[in-house]
């Protein structure tokens, strides 16, 4: 065998490669700041912590960390190349682990201090990160830190905070078992390797795995190789078979309907992610019966996409009328053909289902309000009842008045699935949509075969094209039939209307002229059909003013500097807050409810570990409650919009909760 000369790669267990004598880790100045989120700890945590709930034997691996020796002057030191947001993020959670401990635990506290400080200096931390926050850094691993108004800007406070916050004295044994299971690839380079060319490489090869295939792989890991076998032959190749090249899609709307959270927009690897979060644990044991569960719905994903396969030819109908808006309502669907497919509901109200979803869209459309980010507080409300549900599609299912109005002067939507509706045809496939008044008249087109086009004036021109596309001047019209009177006038028209099979198409023959008058009349008769035929399911006070339930509110992306309006307003069970952050929101919530339901905040704070605690047990920004409780406010956004949910939904008022995102806030949050 060669071996490779500048190149070292070696499968190390990491709390014990950490805490070795010689190891002393510099990050260098041209790397980027430590930029990890809470969100990103509290994966980390719940690794560690469920690789310490398993057997003997298990291990989490960490990828490959690369690392160098310094030069001739700093000899003893690996200057870090990859590997810097782990190993940070580890440290300042053995910091937060120690300091728990150090009065509880002596022995405990004593070990993880092998790991943090260095053994030929205990005033100096193994890790010293960039010259701009070293201070920072040292001063919260050794329990010193005391923010001031010149510190820089960083994450290792929040982070150490939500570590701190996390891990209780009784649960230290546990969280240190896990860390001891880490292990990573540690790549040491020698002095003639090509550091920047490996950093490269080990970043930058090939294609990232996408969502699908990441699953597919953490469905499998682990398992022996005849129990891969097994699982890949009984449960995934049926499913990349039912589901095909829209196998991501599948994924994410499935767990859109069992999370009851939308992920549509999510982060690179947001539906992994929420995959691992949904099951935390894949063995043997489990597998089976999850693994059961995704065939499933995969079988009934493959009637979504094809419709043909459904089994019931009024279903199938209807699922068709569904895909006529695209599949962002597949995960209700899925639910709901689910049920009926288990027997828990039959096909009436699978189709009462599929009708309240079509009334929806198409009154939205109409009305010019977006179909995005609705399905899962659908999912959401279907799980309590079908009432609940019910009221949630009248919500935000606009008014008949305001449908009406729109009928008027908007261009219809989906014109050929509306027409074949309301004429009463099944299939549209043969038929054309006809302008009753031509999109573009030629001088000589006529609506009553006196005056010529040529002849009107212009604002009776741009009257009669305002009105060209809506519903009154449309008609289905038979292929065949439509190809005799291109460019042809009303008069000349009316016979071939006689002639049509569709009797809505064949009324037009009836009528003397047209004009914007007879447009009119026309869209107030058919309006009564599109109503009755798309209804609105439970009339409720509130139409929608596209309000976002607090659950489907998304982190922001960012804002211009010194823009801080993320939102116009906050709805709150009916009040109205003049709030426009995330900050000023979870501050609110929190001492409302501490106020309303504190029995809710207490009990998600304790299963959260936070962030309301019973005294300032570390340096930081709080908010006192009251009655010897505060509030901690130094998390970052994402932790803040996330436990207003959490803490909203344990109080059971989440449903009546929402946010108006401001102008820039719509902009921004996708």
């Amino acid at each position: 065998m060669v071996s490779a000369t500048n190149v070292d790669a070696t499968a190390v267990n990491t709390i014990a490669w950490l805490s070795a004598s010689d190891t002393r880790i510099v990050v260098p100045v041209y790397q980027r700041q430590y930029r990890w989120d809470i969100g990103a700890c509290e994966q980390l945590l719940g690794d560690i912590r469920a690789v310490a709930d398993l057997g003997d034997g298990h291990t989490h691996f960490l990828a490959s960390i690369l690392s160098s020796r310094g030069s001739d002057a700093d000899a003893g030191e690996l200057v870090l190349i990859d590997g810097q947001q782990r190993i940070t993020t580890l440290m300042l959670l053995i910091a937060a682990l120690q300091h728990t401990v150090a009065h509880s635990d002596p022995a405990l506290a004593a070990e993880t201090q092998r790991v943090l400080v260095r053994s030929d200096d205990p005033e100096r931390t193994r890790l010293r990160p960039h010259r701009a926050w070293a201070g920072v850094f040292e001063s919260i691993v050794r329990g010193r830190h005391s923010p001031g108004a010149d510190e820089p800007e960083s994450r290792f406070a929040d982070n150490y905070a939500f570590f701190r916050s996390q891990i209780r004295a009784d649960e230290a044994p546990r969280i240190w078992r896990g860390l001891q299971r880490l292990e990573h690839v540690a790549i040491a380079l020698g002095a003639g390797a090509n550091a920047q060319q490996i950093f490269e490489s080990l970043n930058s090869t090939g294609e990232p795995l996408r969502d699908h295939e990441l699953i597919h792989n953490y469905v499998l890991m682990g398992l022996s190789h005849a129990e891969q076998t097994a699982v890949e032959d009984a449960f995934w190749v049926p499913i990349e078979q039912n589901t095909g090249s829209s196998i991501a899609d599948f994924w994410r709307h499935y767990l859109v309907m069992r999370t009851g959270r939308e992920l549509a927009g999510a982060a690179p690897r947001g539906v992994y992610e929420a995959f691992r979060r949904e099951f935390p644990v894949l063995d043997p044991a489990s597998l089976p019966h999850h693994a059961a569960e995704w065939k499933q719905f995969s079988e009934i994903y493959r009637v979504l996409l094809e419709p043909a396969h459904a089994p019931d030819e009024h279903v199938a109908r209807h699922l068709g009328y569904v895909n006529t808006f695209g599949r962002s309502m597949y995960p209700l669907v899925l639910r709901a053909y689910g049920e009926w497919v288990r027997g828990e509901t039959d096909r009436d109200e699978l189709v009462a289902v599929l009708e309240s979803i079509q009334s929806l869209l198409v009154r939205r459309a109409i009305v010019g309000l977006s179909n995005d980010r609705l399905v899962a507080r659908l999912c959401r409300a279907r799980s309590e009842s079908a009432e609940e549900l019910g009221r949630a599609f009248g919500r935000i299912t606009p008014s008949d008045v305001r449908v009406r109005a729109a009928l008027k002067y908007t261009d219809l939507p989906h014109p050929a699935y509306v027409l074949g509706r309301i004429s009463g045809v099944d299939s549209v496939a043969e038929f054309g949509v006809e302008h009753v008044f031509p999109l573009v008249p030629g001088d000589g087109w006529s609506g009553d075969d006196t005056r010529v086009w040529a002849d009107y004036s212009d604002d009776e021109q741009n009257s009669h094209r305002a009105l060209a596309r809506t519903l009154g001047n449309l008609a289905l019209l038979e292929d065949p039939l439509a190809e005799r009177i291109l460019d042809a006038s009303f008069p000349d028209k009316r016979a071939i209307y006689a002639k049509s099979d569709v009797p809505l198409t064949r009324a037009l023959a009836a009528r003397d002229a047209w004009g914007t008058a007879a447009i009119a009349e026309r869209t107030v008769t058919l309006s009564d059909t599109f109503v009755a035929t798309w209804e609105r399911p439970v009339d409720v006070l509130i139409d929608d003013d596209d309000l976002t339930p607090i659950l489907d509110a998304t982190q922001r992306r960012g804002f211009p500097p010194g823009w801080q309006r993320e939102w116009s307003y906050v709805e709150y069970r009916g009040e109205h807050w003049e709030i426009y952050d995330v900050a000023a929101l979870f501050n609110r919530i929190f001492r409302r409810l501490w106020a309303d339901a504190r029995s809710a905040v207490i009990a998600f704070s304790d299963r959260r570990g936070g962030p309301v605690y019973d005294a300032q047990a570390w340096n930081g920004q709080w908010d006192e409650l009251g009655d010897g409780a505060f509030l901690y406010m130094g998390w970052d956004s994402g932790y803040m919009l996330s436990a207003i949910q959490g803490v909203l939904d344990e109080a059971g008022i989440a449903a009546e909760v929402f946010v108006k995102y401001s102008y820039i806030g719509t902009a921004m949050r996708d």
